[in-house]
């Protein structure tokens, strides 16, 4: 006989990015289709990622909340909302307010942005404190130079080791930093309110696969999240940019949501078990 389970009630959205290079537009489109609960909102060159109402028609026009907004941190990014870092960040949190969203993913500072880098741990719980928005700090990872390790992220990459209150675990960036995304989860605790449910194989490479078809322990987290009653958002980000069609892109996202569905479950008998996990609550 099959062993009972109940289903996490935790949200499976899509972020924009997983449609590139296809528009934000048709991302609302296809998250739409396919069954997703939400979006998350990549703030790209696109205009339409940077324009909250442009957002607020896509979501009510397709019944989609946008559950968050990645800042435009990235290095092709850094002209978007212009140069300065922290008016960047402001920006982003004014989109994210505007269009009813809770979380703003943001990257670590890179090595050349010291003066950002020297405030970065006080200056998000400065800016959490004023918009009431949680700032989600994504883990990184080293970059590597055959078998160099260059410093690419200050204060780091890896943010357990700072006092972030909110966290956002991307299982891409676990793979290409060799580490342990399940002891990573452990010791970020309730600090963990984001994941970026991807996949990779260990490389030099951010690979962003579809769930599963990497090294990571993706179903684990899903059961370990969903046994827990952890509350966060969980975000498919995979990379479909080299699919050969629009069908193959979306048979990817169509995969990657029924994995996330499947493992996100917990055994039926364990339903009164462990102190519930929930996000946003600090240590």
């Amino acid at each position: 006989m099959s062993e009972a389970v109940r289903v996490s009630r935790v949200r499976v959205s899509m972020s924009t990015a997983s449609a590139y290079p296809e528009s934000c537009a048709r991302a609302f489109e296809v998250a739409s289709r396919l069954g997703y609960d939400g979006i998350e909102v990549m703030v790209w060159t696109d205009p339409v990622s940077q324009d909250p109402s442009a957002l607020r028609r896509l979501s009510d026009h397709y019944r989609l909340p946008v559950v968050s907004i990645h800042a435009p941190t990235l290095l092709i990014t850094q002209r978007v909302f212009g140069s300065d870092p922290w008016p960047k960040l402001e920006r982003t949190c004014e989109v994210a307010a505007a269009v009813g969203a809770g979380t703003v993913v943001v990257h670590p500072p890179f090595r050349w942005q010291r003066e950002y880098a020297r405030d970065f741990v006080s200056g998000i719980r400065d800016l959490e404190d004023r918009t009431g928005l949680r700032l989600a700090v994504e883990n990184m990872f080293p970059w590597r130079a055959g078998s160099r390790e260059i410093l690419a992220y200050l204060p780091g990459w890896d943010p357990t080791a700072f006092d972030y209150r909110n966290v956002t675990m991307d299982l891409s960036h676990t793979a290409t930093a060799g580490c342990d995304a399940l002891a990573m989860a452990d010791r970020l605790g309730r600090r963990l309110v984001h994941v970026h449910l991807t996949d990779g194989r260990g490389s030099n490479k951010d690979e962003h696969l579809v769930p599963g078809r990497g090294t990571q322990p993706c179903a684990e987290l899903l059961e370990r999240l969903a046994d827990s009653g952890w509350s966060g958002e969980v975000i498919v980000e995979i990379s479909t940019r080299r699919a050969g069609s629009s069908a193959e892109r979306e048979d990817d996202l169509a995969q990657s949501l029924a994995f996330a569905r499947l493992n996100l479950v917990a055994p039926a008998d364990r339903a009164g078990g462990p102190e519930p996990y929930v996000a946003g609550q600090g240590e």
